[in-house]
């Protein structure tokens, strides 16, 4: 069984970035279209990275890459167009070549929109496994 994410994540505060839903991630019937949160979870893990001193690009110019293998979504109520979502972003595994991130996405009331996992590897630019730098471990706090 996979790991899942915890109500409150396990070594500090979540690292929490906001968004305001925009009219085009939204379906005729005024919630946002379920594949968008995706790309949600990307800015804010993004954000994440950076809050952490280094962006995705200066890991890649240092030579890895942590392309997702696995996503899971669990949606509990309807974001719509105009809230101003938190996304929390936590670390739940950083060992070896795998890294995985749970997320919250909260509405301006704190009810919980959806909660999930993605599921990364650690590799070279050329897609060859390897294990995490010792410095993101570190920052991760694993």
């Amino acid at each position: 069984m996979k790991p899942t994410a915890p109500a409150n994540p396990p070594h500090s505060a979540p690292f929490r970035h906001p968004h305001r839903v925009v009219y085009a991630e939204c379906t005729l019937g005024n919630h946002i279209y379920y594949g968008h949160y995706l790309r949600l979870l990307e800015e804010a893990r993004g954000e994440y990275f950076r809050s952490l001193g280094r962006t995705f690009a200066d890991w890649q110019e240092a030579g890895f890459i942590f392309p997702v293998i696995e996503v899971q979504l669990r949606y509990k109520s309807p974001a719509r167009y105009d809230e101003l979502l938190q996304v929390e972003v936590f670390p739940i595994r950083a060992d070896g070549i795998r890294l995985t991130f749970g997320y919250r996405v909260l509405g301006p009331d704190g009810t919980l929109k959806v909660e999930g996992e993605t599921y990364h590897v650690c590799t070279s630019l050329h897609e060859k496994p390897r294990r995490l730098p010792p410095e993101l471990k570190q920052a991760l706090g694993h």
